[in-house]
């Protein structure tokens, strides 16, 4: 065996160690709330909080879901009307606008274009005050469509920019043959650039639902009322009713979580054929 080969291989082990290591880091902190959150109180308070449980009960979990005071169903409703309904308008604007930087010409684009990449150098505290103002003077703070209606203009410069990146590195052949078929640009989007664009448009969908479902400051300052919080609202809310009883909140931490985590298991060939498939010419 040369030197070469053993070089290859050290090199493949030790990336595989870095990973491992960084995988096993990061699942220590949601193997804790699991653990915890299928103990008795007694047993937590006896007990490691890195020890798995004895006696395993779901008990915690029932409470959480009967609890009258935070109705979790209410909360899930409001939260997938949320998610869904933004996660759609993200994927409708940023496609749509992605398509037009990357496959029209028109004046002013390449400006535009560094405009709109400037905009993710903002803070959103920034914007916050004004955007409060503006959705109060309009009568539409404590509802649900400053959550929902912003997604649907463009979904987020770095959204447009993944998905700008994706169009560029697909033939231009595609479009041309298109025209001389007579096809319009609508056309050329909807039937030949986005069925290509499956990977990338999964990525997007994926960074907007969880980014949607995961939202706390956008519902603590536009929906007041208890009946239209969110799951991060009312997992907020929990604590506070429970204080220290840590085996509640890790279990009602555990239910918000789960989408998430079946989302993640769906969607990671998708996510990781996008991110790859992005910077491919």
């Amino acid at each position: 065996m040369n030197k070469a080969t053993l070089a290859d291989r050290f090199s493949r082990w030790f990336v595989l160690l870095i990973l491992f290591v960084g995988a096993i880091t990061f699942m220590v902190p949601y193997y804790i709330t699991v653990a915890m959150s299928l103990k008795s109180q007694s047993e937590l308070a006896t007990t490691s909080m890195w020890a798995w449980p004895h006696d395993i009960t779901f008990e915690n979990y029932r409470i959480v879901l009967s609890n009258p005071l935070v109705s979790f169903a209410l909360l899930l409703k409001n939260t997938a009307i949320i998610t869904f309904a933004s996660t759609f308008g993200t994927l409708f604007g940023c496609t749509v606008v992605a398509y037009a930087f990357a496959r029209l010409n028109f004046a002013g684009k390449d400006r535009l274009f560094m405009v709109l990449l400037a905009t993710m150098m903002l803070p959103g505290i920034l914007t916050m005050i004004p955007s409060y103002v503006m959705y109060a003077k309009i009568h539409w703070v404590n509802t649900m469509y400053p959550l929902i209606v912003p997604a649907f203009f463009g979904g987020g410069a770095f959204n447009i920019f993944l998905l700008r990146q994706f169009y560029r590195g697909l033939p231009r052949e595609l479009d041309e043959a298109a025209l001389i078929d007579g096809a319009s640009h609508w056309t050329i989007f909807r039937k030949v650039i986005l069925p290509l664009s499956g990977p990338a448009v999964a990525t997007v969908g994926i960074f907007s639902f969880m980014g949607s479902w995961r939202d706390f400051t956008g519902p603590l300052i536009y929906l007041n009322d208890v009946d239209k919080q969110t799951l991060e609202l009312g997992l907020r809310t929990y604590q506070s009713l429970n204080g220290t009883k840590w085996h509640l909140i890790m279990a009602s931490t555990v239910l918000v979580s789960i989408p998430l985590i079946i989302l993640f298991f769906i969607g990671q060939r998708y996510f990781v054929k996008g991110i790859v498939m992005t910077g491919l010419k």
